[in-house]
């Protein structure tokens, strides 16, 4: 069995298949095209392919550095057969770009703590706010109680906007004055948690990039603070990126990944764009794991990301293999 058969089987035991598929439509359907035309070309792995492979992979935001590694890895490949049909080198391909982003151990998500406290970040404008929405949505289905901050601040309307869906979706918010402290709306945010006992405390924290001392100190102030009203807190610090900003939004990760300890990425809007290539960019380039996918505007429209899914999404473009 190939490893595209063995995706195949993976991917029909998931209940949110269609939800996958339609999510990545535009990554699938604009790689996938690519990729049909090198078919027609198609005379085994040799230097003129893997060329315009590694063009297929820029133009999907894998990134220079990555779509160089899946190419040389697939000339090693190719050595150990005499015949490669042009099925088995997408095999292949998606058998490497797995490994690839295996490579690197990713740590199990656990909410271990009574209660966990979890730092959204990322730049105006990523999704931050609904995806924030979106968990509230996602934990309340695993059964836990939730709480959410709107520490988020300095951006108008940000503090209502996380406030309207905190009480569509039935959860109380604890929020302050636009332009006050993010950090002291933080305290009130942790000591409401401790008093009500939730499970999980989202924080909705403010995503200015103007300065990157400046976020540094600030996001260094909400640390302290938290840690000072629930021991171990955040507990875990999650970096919002809009996957349609492709390869600037791996230069955002970078800036986050040095003013905080980012432990997990949330990718926004990946059903509005067609180079869904940067997920392999940023755990390859940066080694931090895709946790949650954004895959359309409902607040149920988020999603773990699963990487045999994601694959065999993008493989299911590729009518040469079918």
């Amino acid at each position: 069995m190939s490893f595209l058969d063995t995706l195949k089987e993976k991917f029909k035991k998931r209940d949110d298949q269609a939800i996958y598929l339609s999510g990545f439509k535009k990554t699938k359907d604009s790689m996938g095209e690519k990729l049909n035309e090198l078919a027609y070309k198609y005379k085994g792995i040799n230097d003129d392919f893997l060329e315009e492979l590694t063009i297929v992979l820029l133009e999907s935001d894998v990134g220079i550095e990555t779509a160089d590694e899946i190419c040389e890895r697939l000339r090693q490949k190719a050595k150990q057969y005499s015949v490669i049909t042009f099925r088995y080198a997408m095999s292949f391909l998606m058998e490497i770009m797995k490994d690839l982003y295996n490579e690197t151990p990713i740590p199990e998500l656990s909410y271990e703590h009574d209660i966990n406290v979890i730092f959204l970040v990322g730049v105006n404008g990523s999704g931050k706010t609904t995806s924030c929405a979106k968990l509230i949505r996602y934990f309340q289905d695993q059964g836990k109680t939730v709480g959410v901050v709107a520490a988020d601040t300095f951006r108008a309307g940000a503090i209502e906007q996380l406030a309207r869906w905190a009480e569509k979706l039935g959860v109380h918010c604890v929020k302050g004055k636009e332009q006050s402290d993010p950090s002291s709306v933080l305290v009130d945010g942790c000591r409401w948690a401790k008093e009500n006992k939730v499970d999980i405390l989202l924080c909705d924290t403010a995503g200015r990039l103007q300065n990157k001392q400046n976020l540094m100190n600030e996001l260094a102030k909400m640390h302290r603070v938290v840690t000072r009203e629930i021991e171990g807190a955040p507990h875990h610090v999650w970096l919002v990126l809009d996957s349609t900003t492709g390869q600037n939004g791996l230069s955002q990760a970078k800036i986050f990944q040095e003013a905080t300890q980012v432990s997990g990425i949330i990718l926004s809007k990946m059903d509005g764009t067609a180079k869904g290539g940067i997920v392999l960019a940023i755990k390859n380039i940066l080694h931090i794991p895709v946790y949650f996918i954004g895959l359309g505007e409902k607040e149920t429209d988020l999603r773990p990301f699963d990487l045999d899914s994601y694959l065999y999404s993008i493989s299911e473009g590729i009518q040469h293999v079918q």
